[in-house]
């Protein structure tokens, strides 16, 4: 079931949103942040509502909705669907108007809210790829921009054909970024869990920050610190972190088969005891 809010109503299915000549839709000036509801817990929802204003300020676009405004919006959507509904949030804000630089008077947006269950802890594959994400010089990486997508599609196809769900992306500098959809994180050959330290050229997520501050409270400290590939293939556990899955084990990465670790669950086992509290 797909729920959207556009133009002041609710509607069902998929809204049509977009004309032929809107600016998002030729020049790609999009942004969109995803958040949840899971049996009505909203985890860090006024951080995601706060990020897609960041987001749209950053490429030229004004979010026409307060955090408190699309909040009030968010609680109205939940409430038309069931109780125990696991929802995906998206709020949107896109380009209407303007030849080269979008106006930012012009700005629209649609609030989707969709079922998506939570896959829980069940694993993906993983590969490398030679493709990079690229830093704030070559791209709008400050905002959750889905010009950016296009490019994780475009591993993620190359991933496919080899065989694997999903691939681990490197920075200009060939240091250990993401994978192509969510952030990543390791416990090494001694024991320690580290994830890449957020250098500018991914999108270091909400998520991300919850998962290291649990574990950090849990006693696991987290090391943010530059990655090299390299490191990934004695690694004893990998998994990653995002607002979709919140925290999913890889389990194949390459050629070696890797558990669902104790870190892993862990992790996964404290964020949705958070969720509870929220």
């Amino acid at each position: 079931m797909y729920l959207t809010y556009f133009n002041g109503e609710w509607s069902d299915g998929n809204t049509p949103i977009l004309g032929a000549m809107d600016h998002s839709v030729w020049l790609g000036s999009a942004v969109f942040d995803g958040a949840r509801s899971i049996a009505g817990k909203t985890p860090d929802l006024e951080l995601h509502l706060a990020r897609v204003i960041n987001s749209a300020k950053n490429l030229g676009l004004t979010c026409p909705y307060t955090v408190e405004e699309m909040t009030t919006l968010v609680e109205e959507g939940i409430r038309r669907f069931p109780p125990q509904a696991e929802l995906y949030i998206r709020p949107l804000v896109f380009g209407t108007d303007g030849l080269l630089i979008p106006l930012q008077e012009k700005s629209g947006f649609a609030l989707t809210l969709f079922d998506a269950a939570l896959p829980g802890l069940t694993g993906f594959s993983a590969c490398t790829t030679e493709l990079r994400r690229p830093d704030a010089r070559f791209a709008p990486t400050d905002a959750k921009a889905s010009c950016l997508y296009a490019h994780s599609t475009r591993v993620l196809r190359e991933a496919k054909a080899k065989g694997f769900d999903n691939a681990v992306m490197c920075d200009p500098d060939g240091d250990v970024a993401e994978f192509a959809t969510a952030n990543i994180f390791f416990v090494n050959e001694r024991g320690e869990t580290v994830t890449p330290v957020a250098n500018g050229t991914f999108l270091s997520g909400i998520t991300r920050a919850r998962v290291v501050d649990l574990l950090g409270r849990d006693g696991i400290k987290v090391v943010e610190r530059s990655v090299k590939p390299e490191e990934l293939l004695t690694a004893r556990e990998i998994f990653n972190t995002g607002n979709y899955a919140k925290v999913t084990p890889c389990t194949r990465f390459l050629d070696r088969a890797l558990p669902v670790g104790p870190i892993t669950a862990r992790a996964y086992e404290l964020y949705m005891a958070f969720v509870r509290r929220v």
